[in-house]
């Protein structure tokens, strides 16, 4: 492990690694489950058993090749939001085939393979300016933290939008009660207090009716209905174009949100704000991406959830092997990893989101076109529910704020041509 992933270098050790990794495992395998939903949703017409199957070997494949070529703690899957996008607007609204959604898919693998060949998206991540990589780090933190309140019913839609549910029953009691143990542990400094907290809250939810045995056979299902099922008809639509586009866009967006956010709160910028190993990472969703559309799965991208590892003190690739060890088990102990409830895995995420703020602190809020931009980020972040449209708006911004203060020779060719992709995107 020491010559694989430079242990000591990182100042980590494999104990450590491991606890990071289940960690992050635990807080993002509901995509095993929540994937499927949407993918085999009647009007869509993907077999469930096969792309449960598809998520998790995308999953543990592009995981691998973060942990082995990037040797960084963050993992993959189908994300969410570009399944959604896959499943309710190219298929249902637009009407095409899911076989032709899977091929616009694996159009933008081989498009973000070539793109990260020539480093063209690590040139994009490197012109992130400063502020708004740490601002970016903040958004995440209050995104996964509302995700968690939500996950567990503590947040619910209403009349206002978003309102407090009922706390005194279900799942967002057990989440609550989750809180408060996971707290004390973090408190305490205990090591492993979050995966600690998830078991103990998955346990404080039997009694409550919270956490159930999912049931349901031990033996992966077959890929056979999905595998390598592309219809490249109408691919040259323009519809099919703006589809692509999308998948590109948000996908790009999201992992260099996620990169960002995650290698901030893990110290592991170098000195120049860069990303270590950035070509690296960019190749593992690109990867995932390709491989998971012949699979039969939508697009994949780096977790947000990494964080959670992160917080834990996952530093290196070992951290990443770990999860996608634990994907590849879950083919075959499925019943007992979906038989961990939201519940328990929402207080992990809500203490990440407390954890992933910290470089609010370092923000400079005295020079408005650099504090505007980085609130702008935050506010986008959370309120769209999407990392891409914090870092689109907040980056837009910066960019108008830089020219109408007569502020041009700070922005970069790179920013420049990001600014014409946002347009783009805005428009289409």
């Amino acid at each position: 492990m020491e010559k694989l992933f430079k242990l000591s270098q990182h100042n980590t050790n494999s104990r450590t690694e491991i606890i990071a990794g289940i960690t992050t495992f635990l807080t993002m395998a509901y995509i095993l489950i929540v994937n499927p939903i949407i993918l085999a949703d009647p009007k869509v017409g993907m077999d469930f058993g096969a792309v449960f199957t598809a998520t998790a070997l995308s999953a543990a494949i592009a995981t691998l090749v973060m942990a082995f070529f990037a040797n960084l703690p963050f993992a993959l899957a189908p994300g969410m939001g570009l399944n959604a996008f896959f499943a309710y607007t190219v298929v249902v609204t637009l009407g095409y085939s899911w076989q032709q959604a899977l091929a616009a898919v694996f159009i933008e693998g081989i498009i973000f393979i070539i793109l990260t060949a020539f480093n063209i998206r690590e040139a994009i991540v490197n012109s992130i300016p400063t502020n708004m990589k740490k601002a970016i780090s903040v958004g995440i933190g209050l995104f996964i933290a509302f995700i968690g309140l939500q996950n567990a019913n503590i947040v619910i839609g209403g009349e206002t939008l978003v309102e407090l549910g009922d706390i005194t029953q279900g799942p967002a009691l057990v989440a609550l009660l989750g809180l408060i143990i996971t707290s004390v542990l973090v408190a305490f400094k205990v090591r492993g207090a979050l995966l600690i907290g998830i078991i103990a809250t998955t346990i404080v939810g039997i009694p409550f009716g919270v956490t159930t045995w999912s049931g349901g056979s031990f033996l992966p299902p077959s890929l056979k209905p999905t595998f390598f099922k592309f219809s490249f008809e109408n691919l040259f639509s323009v519809d099919m174009i703006v589809i692509v586009f999308t998948f590109l866009f948000v996908d790009m967006f999201d992992t260099v949100g996620t990169l960002i956010g995650c290698a901030t709160k893990a110290d592991i910028l170098n000195d120049d704000g860069s990303i270590p190993k950035c070509k690296e990472a960019l190749f593992a969703d690109a990867i995932g991406t390709t491989v998971g559309a012949m699979l039969g799965t939508s697009t994949v991208t780096t977790y947000v959830e990494s964080s959670a590892g992160v917080t834990e003190g996952g530093r290196t690739g070992l951290t990443s092997l770990t999860v996608a060890v634990l994907f590849l088990v879950s083919l075959f102990l499925s019943p007992l990893f979906l038989s961990i409830p939201s519940a328990a895995t929402s207080p992990a995420l809500i203490l990440v989101g407390l954890f992933m703020i910290s470089p609010v602190k370092d923000i400079d809020f005295d020079e408005a076109t650099e504090a505007i931009p980085a609130f702008l980020t935050i506010l986008f972040m959370v309120t769209t529910y999407s990392i891409a449209n914090g870092i689109m708006y907040g980056a837009l911004a910066w960019i108008l704020l830089k020219i109408f203060t007569n502020k041009i020779k700070e922005i970069s060719p790179t920013m420049i041509v990001i600014a014409v992709l946002l347009v783009l995107k805005i428009v289409l």
